[in-house]
């Protein structure tokens, strides 16, 4: 494996480095306090949007998309340098339940004109979406959810209810996955749909987090009509279409890259904060503590890099268990990072919303945050189980 990159490489990243440095200086006070102030606040969210508006203008956005749709036909590893250094500004504008889960998904299953409407407006950053998945009894056994779908003659009537919906009291539109043959078990009775969050018979209702903020909402479905050209790939073949997402790029490089960022402004804290005529940097535990983060800081990143690199060689299905191992070295280390910054900060670390806030208060919100990213987009037991049954051939447990 070779980590160099090519000179036209090293140019962009220096081009994304440039935009994203300069850009972040107009970010709100609390943006880069904890992810939900992306969806919690309506400066952040405003923020937001006009930085997504930007990158589209640069293509930046979309650049391994086929150009028809709006990208570049970039290869794929451009798009993981761009999201290294957006990782690292904690940078605004990209839109993780658009450009980086449905897009894969429609550029694989959907139909022409499904492409035509939905791919050109991500890729400029007018579109924003979310994804109607989960339900209350149906979160990693997502196969087993009970939203209906009932053809009637060109359209589709929806009832249930979803819940954890990030930002879908900010979404234009969202994708949806609804069971349409109650008679199949599992995953063969359900279908795959695009949905205007205008559309009647939508109630969101917001998920507080034990902070405070909004991010996770309550999606209420009452006899909402879904025209049946939004319905992506073929009725029943819904599980099918909505999981080729995971088989583009999901080296989770911009969480390890995030993370050092992070390390830094920890490092930087222990170096100014003095205690006993002391800098903590000299205390040996927080020392070791710091040393042994810094390792694994390394070493996820260092593994990041060789996922993408085993999706260019080897094919994007093939480093699928690579990938899912990714994400659990990613948002474990997260945990582990945002539990340290609280612990070195003692009573400090619980402090939000004041002056007395070290670090604008970012570590007391990752130490609330950070479990619940073990969860989302499979849980950390439910990535392992791919890795043993996927990547190494060992039998299911179940």
């Amino acid at each position: 494996m070779d980590f160099r990159f090519t000179p036209k490489e090293e140019a962009l990243r220096k081009q994304f480095d440039e935009f994203y440095r300069e850009e972040m200086k107009n970010a709100p006070p609390e943006w880069g306090t904890s992810f939900e102030a992306i969806y919690g606040s309506d400066e952040c969210w405003e923020f937001h949007k006009q930085t997504a508006r930007k990158l589209g203008a640069r293509g930046w956005l979309s650049r391994p998309w086929p150009r028809e749709y709006g990208g570049e036909d970039a290869p794929l590893i451009e798009q993981f340098i761009f999201s290294e250094v957006q990782g690292y500004h904690r940078g605004a504008g990209v839109d993780p339940l658009g450009v980086s889960v449905l897009a894969p998904s429609l550029l694989v299953s959907g139909n022409e004109e499904q492409k035509r409407q939905h791919l050109p407006p991500m890729a400029r950053g007018e579109r924003f979406w979310c994804q109607c998945w989960s339900e209350p009894g149906s979160g990693s056994d997502l196969a087993s959810l009970s939203t209906r779908a009932v053809r009637q003659g060109d359209d589709y009537i929806v009832d249930g209810q979803k819940i954890w919906t990030t930002g879908a009291h900010r979404a234009d539109w969202c994708n949806l996955l609804a069971r349409t043959d109650p008679s199949q078990k599992r995953s063969r009775g359900l279908s795959f749909f695009l949905l205007d969050m205008k559309t009647p018979g939508i109630t969101v209702c917001p998920i507080r987090s034990m902070e405070g903020s909004h991010m996770f909402n309550e999606v209420f479905f009452d006899n909402v009509r879904i025209p049946a050209r939004n319905r992506v790939a073929e009725e029943n073949q819904g599980w099918i279409a909505s999981q080729m997402s995971s088989n583009f790029e999901r080296s989770m490089i911009n969480v390890f890259s995030f993370c050092k960022r992070e390390m830094e402004e920890l490092v930087e804290f222990c170096q100014e904060t003095v205690i006993g005529g002391k800098s903590l940097a000299h205390n040996p535990f927080i020392r070791h503590r710091l040393a042994q983060l810094a390792i694994e800081v390394e070493a996820g990143r260092s593994f990041a890099y060789s996922v993408v690199w085993s999706q260019i060689r080897l094919g994007l299905v093939a480093a699928g268990p690579m990938a899912a191992a990714a994400k659990v070295m990613a948002t474990e280390l997260n945990q582990r990072l945002s539990y340290l910054g609280c612990q070195i900060m003692g009573l400090y670390g619980q402090v939000k919303e004041s002056r007395w806030a070290l670090l604008q208060g970012k570590f007391e919100k990752d130490y609330q945050l950070c479990v619940g990213l073990n969860m989302g987009g499979g849980t950390s037991e439910v990535m392992r189980n791919l890795v043993c049954s996927l990547g190494l051939g060992l039998p299911r447990s179940w």
